[in-house]
């Protein structure tokens, strides 16, 4: 899958791009199945909400499930990323980010670079964040906030919040965020189950929490090239792998030619 001169023009300019349900019912049948695989395994790749004991965050899935494997390497997310970057891309990670109903929690106003840069050593923000909405996002059930265009702003000031939720998260300054706030609107990504999302590195984001009764679960893979890869290995690998093999795409019936079989 190759993305149009425009599309391309369009995420350089807003800094992400929304592919509505590019993912078909049936292939978002078969990660789900493999997400409930996961998610009922207590091992320590698996995050739980502070309040609730739900699974916030699965990690390291293409090491733990089939599917995972496969979709870490889908043409319709992997061949648009090696576009955008024009260079081989790792797996650096890959996870599903819950929102569960009534219980989910917030994620702080952040860029993914500020991580990657200070606990990994990754060098430039280079990598790129490919989504797949597993449920229906809607407004109610804790979207994703982007401050469109935000990416230009470059690399903003941090501090590392290890209180506030379960995952600790460089956050970025208020008087950062409401710097960027006076120069870009700011945008709630909803969409269908299967609408997949690209974006970049130093994307200002965050999302509110879910009080609504719909869970928002979400596909997440990092993908960085290979010449920006990570210089420091403190953090585990399920945070941050260290296979730097180059991603090569599958083919496009990946997730379902097993089910034919």
């Amino acid at each position: 899958m190759k993305l149009s001169q425009e599309r391309i023009e369009e995420f350089q300019q807003n800094g992400f791009l929304i592919l509505p349900e590019l993912f078909s019912a049936e292939e978002v049948a078969q990660i789900r199945a493999a997400a409930d695989r996961v998610f009922a395994q207590d091992v320590p790749t698996n995050i739980r909400e502070k309040k609730s004991d739900v699974v916030r965050m699965a990690t390291g899935l293409h090491l733990r499930d089939e599917i995972f494997a496969r979709v870490v390497r889908h043409p319709r997310l992997i061949e648009p990323a090696q576009q955008l970057r024009g260079e081989d891309l790792y797996v650096q990670q890959a996870k599903i980010n819950v929102k569960a109903a009534f219980d989910g929690e917030q994620w702080q106003w952040h860029q993914d670079f500020s991580t990657h840069h200070h606990e990994d050593g990754v060098p430039e923000p280079l990598a790129l964040n490919l989504h797949i909405f597993l449920d229906d996002v809607n407004e109610f059930n804790g979207p994703l906030y982007f401050f469109k265009g935000s990416q230009k702003f470059g690399h903003l000031g941090t501090w590392h919040d290890t209180v506030s939720t379960s995952w600790p998260l460089w956050v970025i300054e208020e008087k950062d965020v409401r710097r960027v706030s006076e120069n870009c609107d700011l945008q709630s990504i909803t969409g269908k189950a299967g609408t997949a999302l690209i974006f970049g590195d130093c994307m200002l984001h965050g999302s509110p929490p879910n009080m609504s009764p719909w869970n928002r679960s979400i596909f997440s893979m990092i993908a960085n090239p290979v010449t920006n890869a990570l210089t420091k290995t403190d953090r585990a690998d399920h945070q941050h792998h260290r296979d730097l093999t180059p991603i090569r795409p599958l083919a496009d019936n990946c997730l379902l030619d097993q089910i034919a079989a």
